[in-house]
């Protein structure tokens, strides 16, 4: 049963790391990775073959000073209110836990969500004129599908993970509106993360930290720059089945934003958060919920604000030694 709750517990952070969601610099206040994925067991794998599955329910509602602008579908906006709410279903298959000395995992996931978007003022349109005022825009609307590979190594107490995602624009991108979840460009992701997870304390300390490469969007014309992400988390599991912690994170892109009408439009943004899981076992399989607030506490071109997760992650088949 140790066995089976430690993969639960951490099985939805394996998958929360693959999800693209607003909130960050770059075109559309968008990035391929999600702040505050790297929490507690962020480089702890499943410890056996199998197939598992995450769905995160994602909340997050930021805004934006109308003194700021910002590049949004081709539009450039002032005033930006933007709110999100999402599903995330994940399918990571794991097919060896004796790859190369370690984990291999690989998996694919799939946003659907109402993005919405007020903005004060619409300043430039796609085609250069001017729109006016107060627009609101709001669409059900299905994103990018992310691609995500990881290999995962550990002793007693330590864990190394490596892992890579890359966003395919085949979502359903709403040309010249403000409300998309399609990123609509290429955008590669490369992380290493570092547990240290002790099951008889029910203490982890988890880091993480990576690169993210961003393509450009072929119909606007917009290249966004390159991202680094650092996280941390603490996390003391109170009891078998509850666990409370504490985690952070910090953005910066490094490279310049081109093909814009703001210049090099470089984001960087800081926020604290809050997480807490419950182990459970459902008909006979163990699963975990996991809830999530992360508020940010200062941000450079991009909205600043609050995020709020639900995550349930359950495995659908194991390959269990000695079964």
């Amino acid at each position: 049963m140790r066995l089976f709750k430690t993969m639960i517990l951490t099985g939805g952070v394996l998958a929360l790391g693959f999800v693209p969601a607003m909130a960050n610099a770059t075109e559309s206040g968008a990035s391929l990775y999600l702040l505050g994925s790297g929490g507690p067991g962020a480089a702890v794998m499943p410890p056996v073959e199998g197939v598992f599955f995450d769905k995160t329910i994602y909340v997050y509602d930021g805004d934006a000073s109308a003194r700021r602008q910002f590049p949004l579908n081709g539009n450039i906006v002032a005033g930006l209110d933007a709110t999100i709410i999402a599903s995330f279903d994940t399918i990571l298959a794991v097919p060896s836990t004796d790859f190369l000395g370690g984990t291999l995992a690989v998996g694919m996931t799939l946003p659907l969500g109402a993005p919405i978007v007020d903005v004060d003022a619409v300043l430039t349109g796609p085609g250069g004129g001017s729109l006016g005022t107060d627009r609101h825009d709001s669409a059900l609307t299905v994103g990018d599908p992310v691609g995500v590979v990881m290999m995962g190594w550990h002793g007693e107490k330590w864990h190394v993970q490596l892992s890579s995602m890359i966003n395919i624009p085949l979502g359903h991108y709403r040309e010249d509106q403000l409300a998309n979840l399609s990123l609509h460009r290429f955008a590669v992701d490369g992380s290493v993360a570092v547990s240290w997870h002790d099951p008889a304390s029910g203490w982890d300390i988890s880091a993480k930290g990576g690169y993210t490469l961003n393509g450009d969007n072929d119909y606007t014309g917009y290249d966004s720059g390159d991202e680094v992400h650092v996280e941390a988390a603490v996390e003391k599991a109170l009891s078998p089945k509850f666990s409370l912690g504490a985690q952070a994170y910090y953005l910066k892109q490094v490279t310049d934003d081109r093909g814009g009408a703001l210049g090099p439009f470089k984001g960087e943004a800081v926020a604290v958060g809050a997480t807490a899981a419950y182990n459970v076992v459902m008909a006979g399989t163990p699963a975990t919920f996991r809830g999530r607030v992360m508020q940010e506490l200062d941000a450079t071109n991009r909205p600043k604000g609050t995020s709020f997760w639900l995550d349930f992650s359950i495995p659908l088949t194991m390959n269990i030694p000695g079964q």
